[in-house]
């Protein structure tokens, strides 16, 4: 059955809604206050006068580099998520890049990871693809990315060591990734659903185009392949943090690079003020003040700057990205949590 006929109708009946939450509206008030008090924290004694002449001992050739090897990381995770997607739709490569980074630069700047509802939308709308679908690989992108990086800590671990309060990311990681490899294997390896033709409407329907869907992109062997494609997506990512700390002359091995990039990603999942301003450089300077003895305004002042060189282009790629798209942002947002919400009513009806 042709995709275009097999998800005709299905985000058309999606309307507009826009909940006033009080709860979520101080939710968002409280982590913005804690991520304020991180920043304040972290900075106390940074001796940030001093920051320009640390600047002035930096490689911007080493600098570069490292931003833009941050970048190639989402040009990779699209041609992954054009993997996971081959089975049930044709995702263009700059297309996949552009979803990517719109849905990046909104959640920096929009609370609680607004942007992957955001990209899912966009990516339901050039594909009719129906937003089930497309989240599920979302989820499988995070499932793929928790097993990269829960492997990733344990070879850090073997090789060298976590500072104190860090460690028990390792086995926590673990068993996240073990329950959500185990849910993902179960919904992508079980048996074949009966065949089309679907039932007619309802949500029979949905559920059925969804297991189906899923079962499809579960027996492709693309699902391995974007499986090794995560590897260098999240190896990519270590190179600014290796880089700068490489420019600081701070003599620590390549572990301590990437370990701190892997805990700035899994705190990347926790609510916390745009851009991660606060906790960010909370993160950053303990890892080295307690791990690796490195002086403690030394420590804040690196991680305002690695913060600058990680974010500031994800923001400018994602500003441009947005713009090439040619929508408007906040019509753009309201439709893609019409979208999730529309999802969500008719898989619960």
């Amino acid at each position: 059955m042709a995709l275009a006929t097999r998800y005709d109708g299905y985000l058309k009946d999606q309307t507009t809604n826009k909940p006033n939450n009080l709860t979520r509206n101080l939710v968002l008030v409280v982590v913005n206050l804690l991520s304020l008090a991180c920043l304040v924290w972290t900075l106390r004694d940074a001796e940030l006068g001093q920051i320009l002449g640390d600047l002035s001992y930096v490689n911007w050739w080493w600098i570069a580099l490292g931003s833009g090897a941050q970048l190639s990381a989402y040009f990779i995770q699209s041609l992954r998520w054009r993997m996971i997607l081959a089975p049930v739709a044709k995702l263009g490569f700059l297309q996949g890049v552009r979803a990517i980074l719109t849905g990046l630069f909104a959640s920096e700047v929009l609370p609680l990871r607004a942007g992957e509802a955001l990209r899912c939308y966009m990516v339901s709308k050039w594909t009719t693809l129906p937003f089930s679908v497309s989240a599920s690989s979302v989820v499988i992108e995070r499932i793929f990315d928790g097993l990269v990086m829960w492997v990733g800590l344990r070879l850090v671990l073997q090789t060298g060591t976590l500072p104190r309060g860090f460690a028990y990311l390792s086995d926590s990681l673990g068993v996240v990734v073990l329950i959500g490899s185990a849910l993902l294997a179960f919904a992508l390896f079980g048996p074949k659903p009966s065949p089309p033709p679907f039932p007619l409407s309802g949500w029979r329907r949905r559920v059925a185009i969804l297991r189906a869907d899923l079962v499809m992109i579960g027996h492709s062997p693309q699902l391995f392949m974007a499986l090794l494609v995560t590897i260098p997506h999240i190896a990519v990512q270590a190179v600014p943090v290796r880089v700068l700390m490489r420019a600081y002359d701070f003599g620590l091995p390549w572990g301590a690079g990437v370990a701190l990039m892997l805990i700035l990603r899994l705190a990347a999942a926790l609510p916390q003020a745009p851009a991660s301003l606060g906790l960010y450089q909370l993160l950053t300077k303990e890892f080295l003040e307690r791990g690796y003895h490195v002086a403690p305004a030394e420590a804040a002042r690196f991680s305002i700057v690695l913060w600058a060189i990680v974010k500031l282009p994800l923001l400018a790629a994602g500003a441009i990205s947005l713009g090439v798209t040619g929508a408007n942002f906040g019509e753009l947002r309201a439709e893609a949590h019409s979208a999730a919400e529309a999802s969500s009513r008719k898989d619960q009806a």
